[in-house]
């Protein structure tokens, strides 16, 4: 599903240049579980970007379903993002004045779903992470752990392949942190490629392979820098 080679991402700041990733090669299968784990700085978010159709690599290869990114354009590379891949950030990124309801209608409405076939498909995501109840509910009236249940049916509105996750538990409790991983887990389970951005090692080893970073490569584990295959599988 995900295939990347050589993978480099640069930003210049000013008059200085820096190298947030700097050749990573991997590849993830459809259907994996997989952690993306690393320091501050060392290239996860820049990762999980690229991952994501958010930017494009400075240089090197990345292919999505057999589509190459970096050919594509900004409209194609959004409907990418809206079709085909599902985020859910560590602060929710929800819209503070809009309902649960509205939140997880949003993106059906920018791929042009009927009324009727939104509303069915916005109540059953809803119903799946167990809000139900709270369909008409705000950001503001809702827990942590309901806000990220929100984004995370927010995230399957369009049914996407791969659901790309940074640091999900991050603002909650351990309990509520915890239905949110079980959430993860029937996702994979139905058929979902998961990947999990997170410095959490105990969240990290309920996934099913470990990718660690460190100051833009992948770790192999004795400092230098490693291909996919040096990955920590289980």
């Amino acid at each position: 599903m995900i295939k990347m080679r050589n993978i480099r991402k640069l930003y210049n700041t000013g008059t200085v240049q820096f190298e947030a990733l700097r050749g990573i090669s991997l590849e993830i299968a459809g259907n994996e579980y997989i952690a993306i784990v690393g320091p501050s700085g060392s290239g996860k978010s820049t990762l999980m970007n690229l991952l994501g159709c958010l930017d494009k690599p400075t240089t090197g290869e990345y292919h999505l379903s057999d589509k190459l990114v970096n050919e594509m354009t900004s409209n194609e590379l959004a409907e990418i993002r809206n079709k085909e891949v599902g985020f859910v950030f560590q602060a929710f990124n929800l819209l503070p004045y809009a309902s649960a309801f509205e939140n997880v209608e949003l993106p059906l409405l920018f791929s042009g779903v009927p009324g009727k076939i939104r509303r069915r498909r916005v109540e059953a995501l809803l119903k799946r992470v167990g809000l139900s109840d709270k369909m008409e509910n705000k950001p503001t009236e809702m827990s942590g752990g309901e806000m990220q249940r929100t984004a995370i049916a927010r995230a399957l509105a369009n049914n996407p392949q791969l659901i790309l996750a940074d640091e999900p538990t991050g603002n909650l409790d351990t309990k509520s942190g915890g239905g949110i991983i079980k959430i993860f887990d029937e996702l994979h389970e139905a058929g979902h490629t998961v990947i999990l951005i997170t410095h959490d090692m105990n969240i990290a080893n309920h996934c099913h392979r470990i990718i660690r970073l460190k100051d833009g490569l992948i770790d192999n584990g004795n400092g230098s820098g490693a291909s996919q295959s040096d990955a920590t599988s289980k």
